[in-house]
């Protein structure tokens, strides 16, 4: 398979027949944080077999960019994208398929989380609401799991009962439309998530160029805005929105068109307004790329973005006044398909999934510039593709 042919459909299809002291000193100087033995708790979740442990968790030590494998589990049928609530007791998974128990849905995986080892447990499963679900998040309350399926352009919410299991889904809005580029030829949503307050949700549907905003009621019903929250440009094919940590800034990166769009957030209105909108290649790129995930840096200085074919993170400056962006670097990948990358929550280490590669690489991130330094760590499990990095909650 060539990487002008790789799509989420194809990669399923495939799937489905089978599958050190000097240096951590300078690196701790350059982000402006002291040495520290902190540790934090990755989950992984990823394309893996099914029948083999497929949501991995690793231990991460910022101050080294260190993974230390800690477990695996079997988390069925492609687990690709997955949460944990607050509180750390459970963990939730989409299964990213197009058939769930016969009928034309993927499905959602509650598991509940040991706290002395980081294990997980199968509590139940609901169908997704949708085909292909690539997308959970979580309301503020931990009341509902908000679920985008890819294959049909739906949204979902399944609310959450007290013991942690899942319900069937109690609101199912489906996208209507299509756009220019061949890979729209309906509507995919590709992201349901709150924002900061938990008021206003939105869903980014890179089939017809859209973000929706809605609600939620307390019955879990998802309710509409009257009108788009906002509209890319034609063929864009928005996938991701992410928000500022302390400024009403949204960044959407584009998937097709390989660009970073930023925007202005009226939260009482539930509106993004586009400030700018820039490439995430070089100008000398002229190959096949495809954007995939978005972050800010926690002390909200840097925008990054990753791009699958030219296998990179493009850095951005945030200006903290006007939400513009300008361009610091790219830093090359040692990989392919960096489907996902985050953050540890001090801001001193990023790590990079690479789908098509198997492999998660760390880098020490400078507080200061945004740039990224490659910490030689480097750790292999078949093709991850989520990281969600928690405190080290694990009770000895």
């Amino acid at each position: 398979m060539t990487s002008s042919s790789f799509s989420r459909r194809s990669f399923l299809l495939t799937l489905g027949t089978g599958l050190a002291g000097t240096a951590v000193l300078a690196a701790c100087a350059r982000t402006g944080l002291g040495s520290s033995n902190a540790s934090y708790l990755v989950y992984v979740g990823s394309y893996g077999p099914a029948d083999q442990e497929n949501i991995v968790l690793y231990r991460l030590t910022p101050a080294t960019g260190a993974l230390t494998r800690v477990l695996g589990a079997k988390g069925g049928a492609a687990p690709s994208f997955l949460t944990v609530d607050t509180q750390h007791r459970f963990l939730y998974a989409v299964n990213e398929v197009d058939n769930y128990q016969g009928t034309p849905n993927g499905g959602v995986s509650a598991f509940a989380i040991d706290r002395k080892t980081g294990g997980l447990t199968l509590l139940n499963q609901q169908a997704s609401g949708g085909t292909i679900p690539c997308y959970i998040s979580l309301d503020k309350q931990n009341r509902h799991a908000l679920v985008a399926n890819y294959g049909n352009g739906t949204v979902a919410a399944l609310p959450i009962g007290p013991d942690g299991q899942l319900r069937p889904a109690s609101s199912i809005d489906q996208h209507q439309g299509h756009g220019p580029h061949k890979n729209q030829t309906n509507a995919r949503g590709h992201c349901l998530l709150p924002d900061p307050a938990g008021k206003h949700f939105f869903a980014v549907d890179l089939g017809n160029d859209t973000v929706y905003g809605y609600t939620l009621d307390a019955s879990g019903k998802l309710l509409g805005q009257s009108g788009p929250a906002f509209k890319a440009k034609p063929g864009a094919g928005p996938r991701i929105l992410t928000f500022h940590p302390t400024k009403p800034l949204a960044f959407l990166i584009n998937e097709l068109d390989s660009t970073m769009t930023s925007l202005a957030y009226d939260a009482s209105r539930g509106t993004l307004t586009e400030i700018q909108t820039l490439t995430t290649l070089p100008a000398s790129f002229t190959e096949w790329n495809a954007c995939a995930d978005v972050h800010v840096s926690p002390n909200g200085k840097f925008l990054y973005g990753s791009n699958r074919g030219h296998n990179s993170l493009v850095v951005y400056a945030i200006d903290q006044n006007s939400g513009r962006l300008s361009f610091v670097e790219h830093v090359m990948l040692p990989g392919k398909t960096p489907r996902s990358f985050t953050f540890d929550p001090t801001g001193r280490t990023v790590l990079v999934a690479h789908q098509q590669s198997n492999t998660i690489v760390t880098y020490f991130a400078d507080a200061n510039t945004g740039r990224l330094t490659p910490t030689g760590t480097s750790v292999e499990l078949p093709a991850p593709v989520c990281l969600q990095v928690y405190p080290d909650f694990l009770r000895s």
